[in-house]
């Protein structure tokens, strides 16, 4: 007996992704996302465009609301209160019950808040939600003090995104350069150093203490050193909303845990995006993603799994960002053991790679050339074994090395 009616709950990318793939692959039944913000909306644009104003609350949406009729999608603006797999149904706080013959928890993150006294004061910020970033901006004028606590994605770009607002800011974060693991070490600090060229102070330190105030708040380092602002933002990553799917009894560590194709131990449960960890079939417990293309692939992995279907490929992980007018995309792992290849122009690093002993590569990451990090997605996933001089060089296409390079050995002379 086929599947009549599946409710998702949650509306990031994840759940839209969930939703929008069952259609596409046949499903007819009754299908639900419950959302307590609505329509299902794009995050990335909230510490970028949005929070500057160049992009609106409509250009967010995945979909205007005519598309979900269209596609007999209903979308409830509620929140889901309980799971329950015996009776196959998701209790709303409104108390209404929807019968669910199966369910998708896509629930995402919510952002890690600092162990530390006043990291829970009211005038703490975090960026999250559309509701998050309206505040934000509602805080800033030209000339206000604002102090980031975190220097990784959502850190940097809000810097960024302030500096346009004529903000002043302070970056805080206990290593320098972040995000090493993500695009490698010399890319990291060519990326990091850009907050001073643009007049965004950074410290590196840890922070002791947040004292809240009428107007100006006092950020103490462990060192002493205090940090005065008008506006603190915290970003130092999310921690996974789980609970719904523990008191149904699922087992959650750090996550929702899931098989390779998105189900949960109670197998009536499905988790994707922030909130899913997976288990691979070896026992391997992988660590939580946190990208929006992983959120993505992983709705496509649970549709297809719903309907019984063989889930897309896999490929190597990948996600962009943006700082100071600059696109910076990464692809596979740059931590990985092995060495770095650096692809130099003007005294710029225009990309890295990272290579296996053999000359396999593993990871990409790239300024301003997603051509290049497309090309190099392909060769990781290939496993092609690359030249690393003809690698340095910027006037070779890594398209190019996709030929004259081989998947099983040495580079091709």
């Amino acid at each position: 007996m086929g599947l009549e009616s599946i409710v998702i709950i949650g509306g990031g990318p994840g759940g839209f992704t969930t939703a929008e793939q069952l259609r596409r692959r046949g499903f007819d039944g009754s299908l639900t996302v419950v959302d307590p913000e609505g329509l299902p909306y794009d995050r990335p644009p909230l510490s970028k465009d949005y929070l500057t104003g160049a992009k609106h609350a409509e250009a967010l949406l995945f979909q205007q609301a005519q598309w979900y009729q269209d596609h007999q999608i209903e979308v409830i603006a509620d929140r889901a209160v309980s799971l329950h797999p015996q009776t196959g149904a998701v209790e709303l706080a409104s108390g209404q019950q929807l019968p669910a013959d199966r369910a998708v928890l896509a629930t995402g993150g919510r952002p890690r808040r600092l162990p530390i006294p006043g990291g829970d004061a009211e005038c703490v910020q975090t960026l999250r939600t559309r509701q998050d970033a309206d505040s934000l901006r509602g805080s800033v004028r030209p000339g206000s003090r604002a102090a980031i606590i975190g220097a990784g994605l959502i850190g940097a770009e809000t810097a960024s995104s302030l500096r346009t607002l004529d903000a002043e800011v302070v970056l805080i974060d206990t290593v320098d350069p972040p995000l090493v693991p993500a695009v490698g070490a010399e890319l990291a600090r060519q990326l990091h150093d850009m907050h001073a060229q643009h007049g965004v102070q950074t410290i590196t330190g840890s922070c002791r203490e947040i004292g809240p105030g009428q107007t100006e708040h006092t950020i103490v380092l462990q060192d002493g050193t205090e940090v005065h602002a008008d506006v603190v933002l915290v970003g130092v990553g999310i921690t996974a909303v789980t609970e719904l799917a523990e008191a149904a009894g699922a087992e959650v560590a750090d996550g929702v845990i899931v098989d390779e194709r998105q189900r949960s131990s109670i197998g009536w449960l499905y988790a994707v995006g922030d909130a899913a960890r997976t288990r691979s079939a070896d026992g391997t417990l992988e660590r939580r993603a946190e990208h929006w293309e992983h959120a993505v692939q992983s709705g496509t992995i649970a549709a297809a799994a719903l309907l019984g279907q063989d889930p897309p490929p896999s490929t190597a992980p990948w996600f962009w960002t943006d700082r100071y007018g600059v696109h910076v995309e990464a692809v596979g792992d740059m931590a990985a053991e092995g060495s770095t290849v650096l692809r130099e122009q003007d005294g710029q690093i225009r990309a890295a790679f990272r290579l296996a002993g053999d000359g396999t590569m593993l990871g990409a990451a790239a300024v301003d050339a997603g051509l290049t990090v497309r090309a190099a997605r392909r060769i990781i996933d290939r496993r092609i074994v690359v030249d690393p001089v003809q690698l340095a060089d910027p006037d070779v296409p890594l398209k190019k090395l996709m030929k004259t390079s081989s998947p099983t050995g040495s580079p091709n002379r």
